[in-house]
């Protein structure tokens, strides 16, 4: 399984429950693309949320989010970490 991160732009304002009923929404549903979503980072500010997961590909993790309601506008694959 390869790590993406992926971002979405456009949700100034969001709050902390907001995130996590989408982060939530994404756990319901992770197994059936063989997602496994690890965690999530908002800045209302700028209205950008970060999502880290593990997947087969960055489709997988796409079908995901837009089957819940919040297609990611980029998806990053992160081939290196520490």
């Amino acid at each position: 399984m390869t790590k993406f991160m992926d971002v979405h732009h456009g949700m100034v304002g969001i709050t902390d429950e907001q995130l996590r009923e989408a982060h939530a929404a994404d756990l319901a549903i992770q197994e059936e693309e063989g997602v496994a979503f690890e965690r999530a980072w908002a800045d209302p500010d700028d209205g950008v949320v970060y999502c880290l997961s593990e997947a087969p590909d960055a489709e997988a993790v796409q079908r995901i989010h837009q089957r819940a309601g919040h297609p990611a506008d980029e998806i990053h694959r992160v081939p290196l970490t520490v």
